[in-house]
């Protein structure tokens, strides 16, 4: 049923979880049962996404104990600043209708607003008081992350970032390595456009696996965590059962040679700073 990730602290993260972008609300809590039935154990939303209720009330009632699930939500660029951030939490705890969420982001770094340090801080407060159990960034560079680390000496559980194969970030993920930070990637399938890459295809062809399949496992394989947004049950089965096969050396090589330097198709985090 796919394996876990250990956090900074030593605690175990599941590394396959089920992103819940663009679900509608009314249709998360069924897809979640879905997803919980099959063994998922973590699910990530944000505000952004307009489905926090949703969401816990999918955590409620998707037949698994509270204590074995993982709740990731976010704080979004709006919101940035140690008190207004401090309220956003509060107010995603009252849409989720929970005591407490397991992994708290924020979304994006948002340097124009030069908010993020303040922001950190008050994630740390979070943390502190056991309301988020763990804290985390998400589309952060090094040069963020050095900020925040060095000014509270506290370092994200997680960074959530853009990778897929065309975009494979591993400049950011070596940091990640040296300082203990868990790499999740949004988007692992490229929006889509990586199953139909044609190195991708053969590989799949070649092992009696799906495109997607090869893809996550090319991550799951390198400890990376992974979030593809999934809701039917096909898709979502598909996705944990990559954890069935290996991929060999020269399988990884030829998915690390897709690496683009136009690959992204995100937002840039220098620059993106939607309110």
């Amino acid at each position: 049923m796919g394996t876990d990730v250990i956090l900074p602290d030593g605690s175990a993260f599941p590394q396959m979880g089920m992103g819940v972008m663009l679900i509608p609300d009314a249709d998360v809590p069924a897809a979640m049962r879905t997803a919980a039935d099959l063994g998922y154990r973590a699910f990530d939303t944000a505000p952004v996404y307009r489905n926090e209720p949703g969401v816990g009330n999918g955590i409620r009632g998707c037949g698994v104990p509270r204590e074995q699930l993982f709740l990731t939500t976010k704080l979004w660029n709006s919101r940035q600043g140690y008190d207004e951030a401090l309220k956003a939490f509060d107010e995603s705890l009252a849409a989720l209708r929970l005591d407490y969420v397991d992994l708290y982001l924020i979304h994006w770094p948002v340097p124009r607003q030069d908010r993020y340090l303040e922001s950190w801080k008050a994630l740390v407060r979070l943390k502190e008081e056991g309301r988020a159990r763990q804290i985390g960034v998400s589309n952060f560079l090094p040069h963020h992350l050095d900020r925040i680390i060095g000014e509270t000496g506290v370092v994200p559980a997680m960074n959530q970032i853009e990778l897929h194969p065309a975009w494979q970030q591993r400049e950011l993920r070596a940091y990640h390595a040296r300082h203990g930070i868990i790499t999740e990637a949004w988007s692992p399938l490229g929006r889509g456009g990586a199953l139909a890459d044609p190195v991708i295809a053969g590989i799949a062809a070649r092992l009696g696996r799906s495109p997607a399949q090869v893809i996550l496992r090319w991550m799951t394989q390198q400890g990376i965590s992974v979030i593809p947004k999934a809701s039917s049950q096909g898709h979502l089965r598909e996705n944990l059962e990559s954890f069935g096969f290996d991929l060999d050396a020269a399988d990884i090589a030829a998915i690390e040679a897709l690496d683009a330097a136009a690959g992204r198709f995100g937002p840039d985090p220098e620059t993106f700073d939607m309110m």
